[in-house]
């Protein structure tokens, strides 16, 4: 069952080693005392194989951080895993190594991530970008194109996506799913045709905030070109990183479960609010709810008392943000505008904290933001009011401009000291 496999996988052969917790390997540096044979494993390693022996040297591989690869890829019901210093260090490798391949250019679905968004659109690693609806992914493939990126439930409006199709349509393209937000506890890619299946593994399979790492499962083949661009760029993940993962890995499951409880129940009672005017929750489920207040999000934010006001999510403790200023801030209003990424909406990731603590902060939050937007909305109807009011009284009287200007001169002279 996923349950046990994500608190026994990477962790088989403990007992056999004589320990119950992870070794946490720290070493930069290993002894070579066979130097012929640690120079053919230096070849092995340049081409992205995991020779038998020592690691060499702490940049090419880590015993720890394998063990949180191999679990992760089992999860995932994938072949391999190859992790990273973060979440945009990983996509930066499939990038690269699509672009190795001589395939540059990638389709995409929005909305995604928006620092994906920005570093797909910036070409800064010389890739060219097709956004295009789900529908059309197909249409839009060409014989360069080296990757199909979508991410489902999407950040940050949960919209969700169809991964047989999308796999179907990309055909013998690589297709590469963001799976950070649903976790493999809810989906699993690999299964309806994904080649690659992407995480930020700061949230959720961490989820605890205190560690940052990103992670791709996939095929052997993808992953022994992901092992080769990781030794040449050095984006290896930390080995305490990759220990406090493989930890998180095994809490995942529950963690997730009672998140996603808290999260349906507060998406109900969002969608009931009247100061409530959208929301959005996938049909998957999950712990992340976006909805956008009728009032002022900001206000709302500024309301909150029990929820942190942060970016990031799949911790233990709820956050909220507001997209357009921070995650997706870097895109453009054109692409916001395309992913749906209103000027309104919010993005509430829940914790573990009891579901009625929760509710509790944010109908408050609620009421008061409504009543500030309320007061406010009826300052800027009086002023509006009395805008109009100056506006109409000059209208009215400015034919008799020079009349009015001519007596009020006509009052000065008279009541001057030099025409007493």
């Amino acid at each position: 069952m996923f349950e046990t496999r994500a608190v026994h996988a990477g962790r088989d052969d403990l007992a056999a080693l004589g320990t119950h917790a992870v070794p946490i390997d720290l070493s930069t540096t290993y002894p070579l005392p066979d130097l012929p044979a640690a120079a053919l494993a230096l070849d092995a390693y340049a081409e992205g194989a995991l020779p038998e022996g020592s690691p060499i040297y702490g940049r090419l591989t880590n015993p720890t951080v394998r063990r949180f690869e191999v679990a992760l890829a089992e999860l995932e019901g994938c072949a391999d895993a190859v992790a990273f210093a973060s979440g945009m260090a990983a996509v930066t490798a499939c990038l690269l190594a699509a672009a190795a391949q001589g395939r540059r250019h990638v389709v995409a679905v929005r909305p995604l991530y928006g620092t994906t968004d920005h570093l797909l659109t910036s070409g800064l690693l010389g890739t060219e970008v097709t956004w295009v609806e789900p529908s059309g992914v197909a249409r839009a493939l060409r014989p360069d194109t080296g990757l199909v990126m979508v991410e489902t439930p999407a950040n940050p409006t949960l919209a969700e996506l169809d991964l047989a199709d999308l796999a179907a349509q990309a055909g013998d393209v690589p297709l590469l799913v963001d799976n950070t937000f649903a976790t493999p506890v809810l989906q699993q890619p690999a299964r309806s045709g994904a080649r690659m299946v992407l995480h930020s593994a700061t949230k959720f399979l961490g989820g605890h905030g205190d560690v940052m790492g990103g992670v791709v499962a996939c095929d052997s083949q993808s992953a022994d070109v992901l092992r080769q661009i990781r030794f040449a760029t050095g984006a290896l993940l930390h080995p305490l990183a990759g220990y406090l993962l493989l930890r998180g890995l095994s809490t995942l499951p529950i963690r997730v479960a009672k998140a996603s409880a808290s999260t349906a129940i507060l998406a109900e009672r969002l969608a009931a609010h009247p100061a409530v005017e959208r929301v959005h929750y996938p049909s998957i489920g999950g712990a992340l709810v976006a909805f956008e207040p009728a009032g002022d999000p900001m206000a709302l934010v500024a309301a909150l008392r029990l929820i942190t006001p942060a970016v990031s999510l799949g911790g233990t403790d709820t956050l909220i943000q507001h997209p357009a200023s921070l995650t997706h801030r870097v895109i453009d209003d054109a692409a916001r505008d395309e992913g749906a990424i209103g000027p309104k909406l919010l993005r509430l990731s829940v914790g573990l904290e009891h579901e009625d603590d929760l509710w509790g902060d944010l109908s408050a939050a609620l009421e008061r933001s409504s009543a500030t937007s309320a007061s406010a909305s009826a300052a800027a109807a009086a002023a509006a009011a009395a805008a109009a009011a100056a506006s109409n009284l000059a209208s009215a009287s400015a034919s008799d401009s020079a009349s009015v200007s001519v007596s009020v001169v006509m009052l000065h002279q008279e009541t001057s000291p030099a025409h007493v």
